[in-house]
């Protein structure tokens, strides 16, 4: 047997007195948060809702999150977190595919209304049968007339719960893909599948109990704040700084106040904070605290990586995963240099191979040998997800023989680091060549004026596709789109280089900072 939710109750019972959450002024101890989650796991069982129930969750990176989470987990229900940029309608496809019985919903800011998008979408799903209001202050009234409020909800029901067991293959969480293909499926992963990766991750980066200071700002709804960061900081009884909106500025000033020693982000996050960093920031307290740098959710610029080592002093530590996969499938090797632009090897328990596999109907996934040749990456080992809910058609294309197809293409060299060519829906065909827009987009961040680029294809008439860039310049800079045009000429292939440039004050980016380029399509 084996629940998720021990990675709380065991740093609890180690180090009750220990700060777990920071959230500005608020400090709450590793005790207080397990009493915490204790009311949420016996208002659920109050409710009749237990082992393999679904319970859906619209939280920013709030001390809810985790309460909410592991109390969930310990009356052994699911957890599905859910985006909290979603609509009404969006909400109600998650709530009716997942067939989530209660849903705990944040009330937002007027900015971004969670809890009336929350509630429209609970009110459109005959399923679910509880919706309990999450107010940013506990006192206050619901926001939405006749809702229950959370602190409403769990303010008498007990602080101890002996937390359900459940078997370490049961479903503990429901992820649900971006749906950049089609309508999003939910990835349910095992209670194994997230243990295993957290203390995989602690691992790889050497964290030692009660010893680390987190900044979270990767959204916890996401696999890579949730796994990375909170189950494997939980597990060592880390603290966990939290941010509810990366703001640069504000992730400089908390790294210099609390002295943070851990940072994951995606690379649009270390890209804003170098941005960040001016003459009024101690950036050698910063870099005297920064233990562990990690990236992930796309491949990070190399650029990037030098001008982190210039100004912090950390070396940049890459990763590669999936929602399929609990996330984390690839790392940097901690027994080894990293190798700036590589997403490292297979972390320990998991498998990876290269197939040139043409399509999803193919019988035979063929593996790719030699060094350097692209290839999908597949992946097999104890991170994989039991399958996509209610999905046999979807999991008969991914799922074989143990093995799963990310869709992703790579390439690995003669040492076995594996190294993010593109997406394989990104590839950009011009002409009868190949392009892979993160090849080009390499290239021109090494411009300097360039501060950050986006490569897409658009139709063309003759060539099916064309390259185009879409381009952040350094503030300051001053250039044309036919300067970087001839420019790009000159540093690449015919076939590669942009002829199409558009230049952006800023990038459309999913909640987890990942540049939305479909959007830019």
């Amino acid at each position: 047997m084996l629940n998720l939710s021990v990675l709380l109750e065991d740093s609890a019972r180690r180090y009750p007195d220990r700060v777990a959450l920071v959230l500005g002024e608020t400090r709450l101890t590793y005790g207080q948060v397990d009493a915490a989650a204790n009311q949420v796991a016996n208002l659920l069982t109050s409710r009749g809702i237990g082992r393999g129930d679904k319970v859906a969750l619209t939280c920013p990176n709030l001390p809810y999150f985790p309460i909410v989470y592991y109390g969930i987990l310990k009356a052994g229900a699911v957890v599905v977190p859910l985006n909290v940029l979603n609509k009404g309608r969006e909400n109600a496809y998650f709530l009716e595919d997942s067939g989530a019985k209660a849903y705990f919903c944040f009330q937002g800011t007027p900015e971004l209304a969670m809890g009336a998008e929350g509630k429209a979408g609970y009110d459109a799903t005959e399923s679910c049968e509880h919706f309990f209001l999450i107010m940013a202050d506990p006192s206050a009234p619901a926001s939405i007339e006749g809702e229950t409020t959370f602190a409403e909800a769990v303010k008498d029901q007990p602080a101890t719960y002996d937390s359900a067991v459940t078997d370490e293959t049961d479903t503990a969480v429901i992820l649900y893909t971006s749906g950049t293909t089609g309508r999003s499926k939910g990835a349910e992963l095992s209670h194994s599948n997230l243990v295993m990766n957290a203390l995989t991750c602690n691992r790889l980066f050497g964290n030692e109990p009660a010893s680390d200071t987190h900044l979270v700002t990767l959204p916890l709804f996401h696999s890579f704040g949730s796994t990375v960061q909170m189950n494997a900081g939980f597990s060592t009884a880390a603290t966990l700084v939290l941010l509810p909106r990366f703001d640069a500025q504000q992730a400089v000033a908390l790294m210099q106040k609390e002295d943070i020693t851990f940072f994951a982000g995606v690379p649009t996050m270390w890209w804003g904070l170098l941005h960040a960093i001016d003459d009024s920031v101690d950036v050698k307290k910063i870099a005297g605290n920064l233990r562990v740098g990690a990236s992930g959710g796309s491949s990070l610029p190399v650029e990037i990586i030098k001008d982190v080592q210039d100004k912090l002093g950390v070396q940049i530590l890459e990763g590669y995963g999936l929602s399929e996969t609990s996330p984390v499938a690839t790392f940097s090797d901690p027994d080894r240099p990293p190798v700036p632009g590589s997403i490292g090897i297979p972390i320990w328990g998991v498998e990876v191979k290269l197939i040139a596999a043409e399509g999803p109907g193919d019988t035979e996934w063929k593996t790719v040998e030699g060094a350097d040749e692209i290839g999908e990456i597949a992946i097999k080992g104890h991170n994989i997800m039991k399958g996509y809910l209610n999905r046999p058609d979807a999991n008969a294309e991914v799922l074989r023989d143990g093995w799963f197809r990310s869709g992703d293409l790579a390439r690995r060299d003669e040492d076995g680091n594996y190294y993010i060519v593109d997406r394989s829906k990104d590839l950009i065909i011009r002409g009868g060549f190949n392009v892979y827009p993160r090849e080009v987009e390499e290239v021109l961040m090494t411009h300097e004026a360039v501060s950050l680029a986006a490569v897409i294809g658009v139709p063309h008439e003759s060539h099916g596709e064309e390259v185009k860039a879409v381009v952040i310049l350094v503030e300051g800079a001053s250039m044309t789109e036919d300067e970087l045009v001839a420019w790009g000429k000159e540093q690449m292939a015919g076939h590669k280089y942009p002829r199409i440039v558009e230049f952006v004050d800023a990038l459309p980016m999913t909640a987890t900072g990942k540049i939305l380029k479909r959007e830019l399509k």
